[in-house]
């Protein structure tokens, strides 16, 4: 009698393949579409422009954004009656909750239709200031090739490593040059010089950005201070004769970009204590300091000696509006959260050179925060992954 035949196994190698994550994608991340995010405020705009009463309410409310100014945090919010009207109607959609991303292509769009209903939001049980940015932490591993800095001397400062890292690679190069030579002194057009400073700092990665922002120098060392100091080319960028605080303010809140950064900036950069704990993880409070350069708020260190950092602007001449000026400027100069951000990000970059780098490419995943509820899941997305990949290999076995 013939023995019925074996039910067909997967092979041992198969089966340790679907055990393992797949990786959701390698190199670098490409720029977010609305798509990817949860709840793009571009997204929401299109469901909501299909609903007669929230699009006739939406367009209300944008003619009310306009004729309602933006109050200081010491100003009530005074707002029309039909205004009111106009937001009661957006309560329940979608637009309540939208968010946008700093590397997303509309941002611009997504920013103005955040702040259009942002007055919807500020009349209800909604924190007037929330960061309009989804900005998820990834915990990425940095590679950098540091095989060619052989070719500078063994006491180079490391800032002028870090710019050479930046200049081995190729899209980093590129968009440096384009903000060095709109910001040169012969060229200076301050306009111009900001938002190529922005290119750079939302286009190029973040390790060759923060590496030439935040290059940790000796003491003694004033020319690797220099250096650090003149990165975002401050005789361009920033105002020739600093100008009071709360009108610098006042400029900012008028522009939705600008606006969006300063409230990135107050809400990852809250401290919460003296000793320099944030309010959320520091690398989220760096991204929003660095969201801020190319800005009206432009911040920068104040000399070439230390790492102490400061807007450009005196509260002089503030009036009784004395104590709200000092506020502002000190949540940049005594910030303990920002300050201890920068010195951590500075460490992180003084271990990375005082290891062996003769190899080819170095990868270092950097520390995070301890509090693992700010920590992201890495094997959350990939569970989906190793599901999918189960069910094709069942199919084809």
């Amino acid at each position: 009698m013939a023995r019925p035949p074996n039910p067909r196994t997967l092979p041992p190698v198969l089966l340790l393949l679907l055990l393992v994550p797949l990786p959701l994608g390698a190199g670098e991340y490409p720029l977010p579409t609305e798509g990817r995010l949860v709840n793009s405020c571009i997204q929401a705009r299109r469901k909501c422009q299909v609903d007669p009463i929230c699009n006739a309410a939406y367009h209300h409310l944008n003619s009310c954004s306009s004729s309602v100014s933006t109050p200081s945090p010491s100003q009530e919010l005074l707002v029309p009656e039909e205004c009111r009207e106009a937001a009661q109607h957006l309560r329940n959609s979608s637009l309540m909750s939208c968010t946008c991303h700093r590397r997303m292509k509309n941002q611009v769009a997504c920013l103005d239709i955040y702040w259009t209903v942002h007055l919807a939001r500020s009349l209800g049980d909604f924190e007037l200031d929330v960061s309009p940015y989804e900005d998820t932490v990834t915990r990425k591993p940095w590679k950098m090739n540091l095989s060619k800095l052989n070719m500078l001397k063994p006491d180079s400062d490391l800032c002028l490593k870090f710019a050479m890292l930046c200049t081995l690679n190729d899209k980093c190069d590129r968009l440096r040059k384009a903000y060095v030579e709109a910001c040169s002194g012969s060229r200076c057009q301050r306009p111009t010089c900001l938002r190529q400073l922005r290119a750079f700092f939302e286009k190029a990665s973040e390790p060759h950005a923060q590496g030439l922002l935040l290059c940790p120098c000796a003491p003694a060392d004033q020319g690797c201070g220099q250096r650090r100091h003149n990165t975002i080319a401050p005789s361009c960028a920033l105002p020739s004769e600093a100008p009071n605080c709360l009108e610098l303010r006042r400029v900012c809140v008028s522009d939705p970009l600008c606006r969006s950064r300063l409230v990135d900036f107050q809400t990852h950069c809250h401290p919460l204590d003296i000793l320099g704990t944030c309010a959320t993880e520091h690398s989220r409070c760096l991204r929003a300091y660095v969201g801020l350069i190319g800005t009206a708020m432009t911040p920068n260190f104040v000399s070439s000696v230390n790492t102490s950092i400061a807007l450009s602007c005196t509260c002089r001449g503030s009036g009784n509006l004395q104590d709200e000026c000092e506020q502002l400027e000190e949540s940049f100069s005594h910030n303990p959260c920002l300050m201890e951000a920068i010195a951590a990000k500075m460490r992180f970059h003084s271990q990375l050179f005082s290891q062996d780098w003769a190899d080819s490419t170095f990868s270092v995943m950097e520390h995070q925060n301890k509090n693992p509820a700010l920590r992201p899941q890495p094997w959350v997305p990939s569970l989906f992954s190793c599901t999918l990949s189960l069910i094709l290999l069942l199919s084809l076995w």
